[in-house]
């Protein structure tokens, strides 16, 4: 997290929006894939917890006023979530390469088993999916 947010400080009140939008997004993202593996108690408390409470409305159209009032800077903004979810793709995995146990919860496998690579690649599909729609979400291309 240190190392993300480091690389990703945003330099102005639009920037900060969309990191706090599509960041945010991405580890609830996170968040949810794991919820899948829990037991069902927990798995509705996690999902409850990561439930919106109107703040990603409020970031959402912010960042469309922001756009409307100076269009040009919706370019800049496109180019800095795709940063942001490139950034925390990158963590995500370089943390994977260095706990095997991480992976091992991802795709839902057994401590010592052989995982499928294929099933990390769909999680991290699904979050860039999720990614794409909120990028859409603030009006800007993914």
């Amino acid at each position: 997290l240190e190392a993300f947010h480091a690389k990703t400080a945003p330099s102005d009140w639009a920037e900060s929006l969309v990191k706090a939008y599509v960041g945010d997004g991405i580890a609830a993202d996170f968040y949810r894939e794991i919820a899948k593996l829990l037991d069902p108690a927990t798995r509705t408390l996690v999902l409850e917890v990561l439930a919106d409470a109107g703040h990603a409305e409020f970031a959402v159209e912010r960042v469309r006023q922001l756009i409307q009032a100076a269009p040009t800077i919706a370019g800049r903004l496109a180019l800095w979530g795709r940063r942001i979810v490139g950034e925390a793709l990158a963590q995500a995995q370089a943390v994977c390469a260095e706990r095997e146990a991480l992976v091992t919860l991802l795709v839902g496998g057994i401590p010592g088993a052989d995982t499928d690579p294929d099933e990390l690649t769909s999680t991290f599909g699904r979050i860039t999916d999720a990614h794409m729609a909120r990028m859409a979400a603030l009006g800007l291309s993914a």
